[in-house]
């Protein structure tokens, strides 16, 4: 009745020792993470990439909190900024003058 995550770790990442270790360090950070965010009735899938294993265990678990989050909260909105209109070109289309 909880969260369900599933692991995809491919043979670009390694071999198989690799591939199980990248996926029981994730398994490990969800299991020992507090407050995660995941919602009961949904599944996630990870895709697990090389860094899984190199990046710092803490880390590992703050970056899955953070996207966990971020997936039901949404991004955060781009800053936009204001463009000027075109001062400089024509105020009309102009046709090549040929006539039919």
């Amino acid at each position: 009745d909880g969260a369900r995550f599933g692991f995809t770790v491919t043979k670009k990442v390694g071999n198989a020792v690799v591939r199980n270790r990248i996926r029981r360090r994730l398994k490990e950070a969800l299991r020992l993470l507090p407050g995660l965010a995941a919602r009961s009735d949904h599944d996630y899938v990870l895709v697990a990439r090389l860094e899984a294993l190199k990046t710092p265990f803490a880390q590992l678990q703050q970056e899955l909190s953070r996207s966990v989050s971020r997936l039901h909260n949404g991004p955060k909105p781009l800053k936009t900024r204001a463009i000027a209109p075109d001062a400089g070109g024509p105020t009309a289309i102009q046709g090549s003058g040929n006539q039919i």
